[in-house]
């Protein structure tokens, strides 16, 4: 009988980064989740949502020849540039077949960061605990002195290392992974836990989709050291009191706003565009996003409206910056 990936095991958000008696805990990467799987020399590179990604990435098909044969791994698609997560080469990477693919892993190679083991040497090891399927991927990768493409990501059952990992927040670690260590590998259930870092900053309303009676979401914005006001992200769907409160804030945009011909997307990576209005960069609102950044800067998910600063003028806000390179 031929062996498929199952379905990814997936977490529920907790607002919590405490670490739990009889639960391990792991960094939550900025990357691509993926399943691999060889078998009889067939490798199978899968994204969460069932893409084929082999094409893509050969140097992850070639690195593939250290595993053991019949075996199926869990893990995340990085790309590291400069000491830090480069998300956005990792979704340039996307696009690349044949000779492009090839260029593209030589100018921006992407690692396999496993963190769990479905299946080793022909034997289905989703049944077992969580504990036991650690445990046998930290042999494979002892025993067959696994090297790049391959990194074993790291568990603990430690708080204080828990607690360190939350400050690796620089080089672009989301957050963290909770996983019962009794816990079977259940395919499609959100048995896990995941906690994404996030910080509490300040930006302007530049726009807003919905209408000025009634805005749906606000569009965010920063200015550049070169004092131009840039889009650096949206929120999330505004409550219809928050809707009300922030209506009675805004004016709608005069002559000359920065935006004037501007096209926004849905979402970040999304070809589809908003529609909006635009409206005088003069509110200041605060904000809560994660460390997910493109490469100019930008939020790549969308912001929870804390509140508005009316205290602050646009002046107060931290400027837009891109991430380290």
């Amino acid at each position: 009988m031929t062996w498929t990936l199952p379905e990814p095991m997936l977490a529920t958000s907790v607002p919590d980064p405490a670490l739990r008696p009889g639960w391990a805990s792991e960094p939550k990467w900025d990357g691509f989740r993926a399943l691999i799987s060889v078998d009889a020399g067939r490798v199978v590179l899968r994204s969460r949502r069932g893409t084929e990604m082999a094409a893509s990435f050969p140097e992850i098909v070639a690195g593939a020849a250290q595993l053991p044969d019949a075996t199926a791994m869990d893990g995340e698609l990085v790309v590291w540039e400069a000491g830090r997560l480069a998300f956005e080469r990792l979704q340039n990477r996307l696009q690349r077949r044949g000779a492009g693919a090839s260029r593209a892993a030589g100018e921006w190679p992407a690692h396999f960061v496993a963190f769990d083991l479905l299946r080793l040497s022909g034997t289905d090891t989703t049944g077992w605990p969580y504990r036991r399927r650690r445990a046998a991927l930290e042999s494979v990768f002892a025993s067959r002195r696994l090297s790049a493409p391959w990194a074993l990501c790291p568990s603990t059952t430690d708080p204080d290392t828990v607690r360190e990992w939350l400050t690796w927040a620089s080089v672009g670690m989301e957050g963290l992974l909770f996983k019962r260590l009794d816990s079977v590998y259940e395919p499609a259930v959100r048995g896990w836990r995941k906690y994404k870092v996030r910080e509490t900053t300040e930006a302007i309303v530049g726009a807003i989709t919905g209408s000025l009676a009634a805005p749906s979401s606000l569009l965010l914005g920063r200015y550049d050291d070169h004092g131009r006001l840039q889009y650096t992200g949206r929120t999330t769907t505004l409550a219809q009191a928050v809707s009300s409160a922030v209506a009675g804030l805004l004016d709608l945009a005069r002559r000359g706003h920065p935006w004037t011909g501007w096209s926004f997307s849905a979402g970040w990576g999304s070809r589809e565009t908003l529609d909006v209005t635009l409206v005088e960069p003069e509110l200041v609102v605060e904000v809560g996003v994660d460390v997910a950044r493109d490469a100019s800067g930008r939020w790549r998910h969308p912001a929870r409206l804390h509140r508005a600063r009316l205290d602050l003028s646009p002046g107060d806000v931290p400027r837009m910056t891109a991430p380290p390179r």
